[in-house]
């Protein structure tokens, strides 16, 4: 099953669609791209929320929103894109964050220099929720991370989410092939925020992507 293994679909919630109109949209693309399966994964920034029960109350009303006004949007699965911060695995209820019903948590990290604090914290989340630790988008850390950095990162009992436009440039497409070559768990996602300059973009994947590559990526949940 085609899966969009990341994607801030739901309205109104973080800065991916602004509403019920573009949330269907966007929903109308990625059927057309021949996706079947989505899950949402809105912003969680524990500095910025009061907990994440009222996170999850407010990812409820904005999937409730989407689901009104199209019940036959389809599979939509939630989770969420966990930034990683300080003290994050501490953080009470982190095992609610998880992607759908599945063992797995989507994890950012911060776009700046490297640090031991952030592995720390990833294998602490792990420990404490007893999941598998999802990498997002980590081709987009070539641009702040050293050989070696990345490879510390790489060492991670993880997964790695690679976002599809990573295919559109020649180093980060070439980072991503050497690292499915070696090996690495591996997922897809459209990490699309809108309908134009973050549009969903599995069509870029399918069209410089192999088959066998695709059908790799789709056995996480």
């Amino acid at each position: 099953m085609l899966t969009d293994y990341h994607c801030h679909i739901l309205p109104g919630i973080d800065d991916g669609s602004r509403n019920t109109e573009m949330s269907l949209e966007m929903i109308r693309m990625l059927r057309k791209q021949g996706v079947e399966r989505i899950v949402a994964t809105p912003h969680f920034y524990a500095h910025r929320e009061k907990s994440v029960a009222r996170y999850l109350e407010k990812r409820q009303m904005a999937f409730e929103k989407l689901v009104a006004a199209d019940p036959s949007c389809g599979e939509i699965l939630l989770g969420a894109e966990v930034a990683i911060e300080h003290d994050i695995s501490q953080l009470e209820e982190i095992e609610k964050l998880r992607m759908g019903n599945s063992n797995y948590i989507l994890l950012e990290l911060p776009y700046g220099p490297f640090s031991p604090w952030l592995l720390e914290e990833i294998q602490a989340v792990a420990i404490e929720t007893g999941y598998t630790p999802v990498i997002a988008h980590i081709n987009r850390y070539l641009d702040y991370y050293n050989k070696r950095e990345l490879e510390a990162v790489l060492q991670l009992r993880a997964v790695f989410q690679f976002n599809n436009e990573a295919f559109t440039t020649w180093g980060q497409r070439r980072f991503v092939k050497s690292l499915i070559k070696e090996g690495y768990p591996y997922i897809f996602g459209s990490d699309a925020h809108n309908i134009s300059s973050r549009r969903p973009d599995w069509d870029v994947l399918q069209a410089k992507a192999s088959v066998d590559v695709l059908r790799s990526a789709m056995s996480l949940f």
